[in-house]
């Protein structure tokens, strides 16, 4: 028997005896006191690459006594995780930011549909929700901040288009889609907003051609500007936000329009029942009180710094209000069935 045809007979086993239970306890509202006579739980696989998420999943853990393992990465390689085991599937619940890669998995139908947490949404929240229910956002930043040295740059550009000037020639960077979750949403917003596709497409190549600097993820990206070779940076907002409160040379500039990047939670449709019960009760907590706090003190200078989707609860102090930012909302399925190709192209033609 391999490993994987173990794993699986393990993890049906595991759930047929956990699966009674389970049922039980998802009747209660409450989702940290559901415990009690419950046989042995199914593990729950989550991944992620949410700065909180180590916190959560302990959080969690210690709640409800569900026993987890994280695996902590960032988004493209997760993602491709998840389309090589896709014949065994070795998750439970996929945490990161960007719908358009939830909607590219529904597509597929890796997702299990038809679950909605009993929780308040507030606009923003019901906004990001989709018909079929198939995954779940968690929290709103922003795709495209600019975050940027004050001394450096006096004069900030106060356009999208003002990047191609010859002015800021070999000064911007920003990170590669592959690797970086909140970076395919941005280009995909870029592209929405100036037309369609030809037109994404001339733009980048125009910043390449005015030495547009590419790293991997959000860190890379922002220690480039911290050392000077890079001036600008195109980054998630949260990220830029953090910068600026560790650096206070920093600043953070929203050009019209930045994209709305929600963080989602979307549940493996072939995992164990038992498994996707404690997926949905997992949920359940993260929109919760106790979770949102959580959220908002694992990673206060990071990924803490959201946008809450849940009716009450109020962002941290450091994030800048939405009020006089244009937010654009794209269609996560329209995008969603772009990325391999958007990204492929721009794996070819930006970064090589």
């Amino acid at each position: 028997m391999t490993r994987s045809t173990t794993r699986t007979a393990a993890r049906a086993a595991a759930a047929v005896a956990s699966l009674g239970a389970l049922a039980l306890a998802g009747c209660s509202s409450s989702p940290g006191s559901r415990d009690a006579g419950r046989a042995p739980a199914v593990p729950l696989v989550v991944y992620s690459a949410q700065g909180y998420d180590k916190a959560m999943t302990a959080a969690f853990q210690k709640a409800t006594g569900i026993p987890v393992r994280l695996d902590d990465n960032s988004t493209g390689p997760l993602l491709t995780q998840i389309e090589a085991s896709r014949n065994n599937p070795d998750w439970g619940l996929l945490w990161v930011d960007g719908s358009t890669a939830f909607a590219g998995l529904d597509q597929q139908g890796l997702l299990l549909r038809g679950f909605e947490p009993p929780v308040p949404f507030n606009r923003l929240g019901a906004e990001n929700v989709p018909a079929d229910h198939s995954y779940v956002p968690t929290g709103v930043t922003l795709a495209g901040a600019m975050v940027y040295d004050k001394a450096a740059v006096p004069h900030p550009p106060a356009s999208w288009s003002a990047l191609t000037s010859p002015r800021w020639r070999g000064a911007i960077g920003t990170n590669d889609p592959t690797q970086s979750g909140p970076t395919y949403p941005f280009i995909a917003g870029m592209t929405n907003h100036l037309g369609g596709v030809a037109a994404g497409e001339r733009y980048f190549s125009a910043l390449k051609a005015n030495g547009l600097v590419i790293h991997p993820t959000n860190g890379p990206t922002l220690a480039a500007l911290g050392s000077g070779q890079i001036r600008i940076a195109l980054v998630q907002s949260s990220a830029a936000v953090g910068a600026a409160m560790s650096d206070k040379n920093l600043a953070v500039r929203y050009l019209n329009p930045v994209t709305m990047l929600p963080s989602c939670i979307g549940i493996d449709a072939r995992a164990p029942a038992a498994e996707q019960a404690e997926a949905k009760r997992f949920v359940e907590f993260v929109l919760s009180p106790a979770g949102q706090k959580v959220m908002q003190a694992g990673d206060p200078a990071g990924d803490s710094l959201y946008y809450p989707v849940v009716s009450g609860v109020r962002p941290l102090p450091a994030l800048p209000p939405l009020a006089g930012v244009r937010v654009q909302f794209i269609d996560p399925y329209t995008w969603g069935a772009r990325e391999t190709a958007i990204n492929s192209w721009f794996v070819s033609h930006i970064i090589r």
